[in-house]
């Protein structure tokens, strides 16, 4: 995508949220903006043609998640949905949000004839297209969704899902909570907060806070687990237990924006052009997934569970190229400590590997 290109979409992208501003009274709530500025159709973040995946901003990409930084990563987590289809009874995978496809490749050539049907749910149709390119081995295996299907049997992942889901914002300004919003400022917007009676799950802040509430989110994990028969479901993602998640020093809360590999806070420029994200509440996914029925078959650090999963044969034997790459998946100041994996299931009785030692779900 050309600046050119660049400046056009981001220029449209904002008339529509002003517009949608302007009908709301003069001010969105910023889970609205958010969704907006990543997935309104055809201009929105992750709606649009720009490139997102990749290793070096020199690609034109924004960032690199596990898949693109390492196939080892799609071989470890082979053995977990491998055990998972055997106690689910089944050979379906549904992935939400494949990104560049390159997880579900990896899946499909470690797996083999195990995976009778690759369902990749998927609500960008310019990923859509890439994906079908880089899975066309796959053509007779993988299906597309735009929505959840009536049941699902089988296994269910998300890398990096969750943490592109809206959020809604708070502030504590010592007296009373408000829910921080948009309106519009000069060229494109700036920030207004109202009182509200939504509350975080714990107290205790200091005033000046502003954090996230991910009611979307949640609600996203009940919905899913009302259309799971026999299935697991493992979610991979940056984020905390809601001790360290609504920790009193955390102040800013965990908002942030990323382009061209560089990280920023301020999601109300260079709308559509960036990606927004917010680190997960775990404890809030758990309790939401017990809440709707589910079993929480554990939660553990992205380091542990690909190591019970059999990363450190895999490094052994690997090359000493890919063995350095796929080390930033497991140090503790990469992707090794600050992601974590949750499992859950409806339907099945499953003591899954990846939790097999270093569970911390009594921490959530």
């Amino acid at each position: 995508m050309t600046d050119g290109e660049s400046a056009s979409l981001s220029a449209q992208l904002t008339q529509r949220i002003r517009a949608a501003i302007a009908a709301e009274g003069g001010w969105l709530p910023f889970d609205r903006y958010m969704a907006m500025a990543l997935y309104e159709p055809g201009l929105g973040y992750y709606a649009h043609g720009g490139r997102k995946f990749g290793a070096m901003p020199a690609s034109g990409s924004d960032f690199i998640t596990a898949p693109e930084m390492s196939p080892l990563f799609g071989r470890a987590l082979a053995v977990q949905v491998q055990q998972a289809l055997v106690a689910c009874g089944g050979g379906q995978v549904w992935e939400f949000g494949a990104g560049s496809g390159a997880l579900a490749a990896q899946l499909l050539q470690a797996l083999g004839d195990q995976v009778s049907a690759y369902h990749v749910v998927e609500l960008s149709a310019a990923l859509r297209q890439r994906q079908a390119e880089r899975l066309a081995p796959w053509a007779g295996r993988v299906q597309w969704h735009d929505r959840l299907p009536g049941r699902i049997d089988g296994v269910v992942l998300g890398n990096e899902v969750l943490d592109a889901m809206p959020v809604q914002l708070l502030h504590w300004d010592g007296a009373q909570w408000l829910e921080r919003g948009v309106v519009a400022a000069a060229e494109g917007f700036g920030w207004q907060d109202r009182p509200t009676a939504l509350r975080p799950p714990v107290e205790g802040f200091v005033p000046g806070t502003v954090v996230e509430i991910h009611r979307q989110a949640e609600a996203f994990v009940r919905t899913l687990a009302g259309q799971m028969g026999r299935a697991a479901a493992f979610f991979i993602d940056y984020g905390f237990p809601e001790a360290e998640y609504y920790h009193p020093q955390r102040t800013a809360g965990t908002l942030m924006c990323h382009r061209a590999h560089l990280a920023d806070t301020d999601p109300l420029a260079e709308v559509g052009l960036k990606d927004i994200t917010a680190h997960v509440n775990f404890t809030g996914i758990a309790l939401a997934a017990q809440d709707a029925g589910l079993q929480v078959l554990g939660y553990t650090s992205q380091a542990r569970f690909l190591l019970n999963c059999g990363l450190a044969t895999l490094l052994h034997e690997a090359d000493i190229k890919q063995a350095v790459a796929a080390q930033r998946l497991v140090h503790e100041h990469e992707m090794g400590e600050l992601f974590k994996v949750i499992g859950l299931a409806a339907g099945v009785e499953l003591d899954a590997i990846g939790f097999a030692a270093g569970d911390r779900s009594h921490r959530l």
